[in-house]
């Protein structure tokens, strides 16, 4: 029988076939025709897979048809077609792309009023950190944060953050099972938790899931 260390490394070698190649994507004339299209339907696709908590804070997920959208707008705008530039697009987002084991989101602090913005960003400082997701039943889930970035100063954060969350196998299969989901913010400066996850949302992100 092989062991819950090999069972996971062949799970992740398996989603590493989910990540996006150069085949996968459209050439610019095609994407050109399908845009629009293929625009609305990632549109109704983030829909669910956007998270409010509270009033200025949301969690974006990604996953392999967001970043492919992602891409496939950068190559448009930038004209990209040579297959060297298209493959260094590729190395950039295919690491946000979900690999069964995580869920993976940018996460936005919004406020529409700059002046009210940046007071309200010299408060918050670690407050990617202070994200948690949890499964009914099992300890919340602290995010690593902007891996090899560096999102905060002594004096604020930034309004934009880069989280993933790895979950524990048997927290995995609770969320698979049913289990209710919910997130929450917990810093002296901003303490706001979801309700449960809507049907739809929970569905999006726990297919995610392997």
């Amino acid at each position: 029988m092989p062991s819950t260390r090999s069972h996971c490394c062949a799970r992740r070698m398996e989603y590493k076939m989910k990540t996006l190649t150069r085949e996968d994507l459209y050439s610019l004339e095609k994407y050109a025709e399908i845009r629009p299209q293929f625009r609305t339907r990632v549109i109704g696709h983030k829909k669910n897979r956007n998270v409010p908590i509270g009033p200025h804070a949301t969690l974006y997920f990604e996953d392999r048809l967001t970043i492919q959208y992602q891409i496939q707008e950068m190559l448009r705008i930038e004209r990209i077609f040579e297959p060297g530039g298209i493959q260094e697009e590729l190395d950039v987002y295919n690491p946000l792309i979900p690999d069964g084991g995580n869920w993976k989101a940018t996460f936005m602090i919004e406020y529409e009023d700059p002046a009210e913005r940046k007071p309200a960003l010299s408060k918050m400082i670690g407050i990617e950190r202070r994200v948690q997701i949890k499964v009914e039943g099992y300890d919340p889930v602290i995010p690593i944060a902007n891996e090899d970035l560096i999102r905060e100063t002594e004096n604020k954060t930034s309004s934009v953050h880069f989280l993933r969350f790895e979950f524990p196998p048997e927290t995995i299969a609770a969320a698979k099972e049913g289990a209710a989901i919910s997130i929450a913010i917990d810093h002296p400066a901003y303490r706001h938790q979801t309700d449960a996850l809507p049907e739809a949302t929970r569905a999006s992100l726990v297919n995610d899931l392997d």
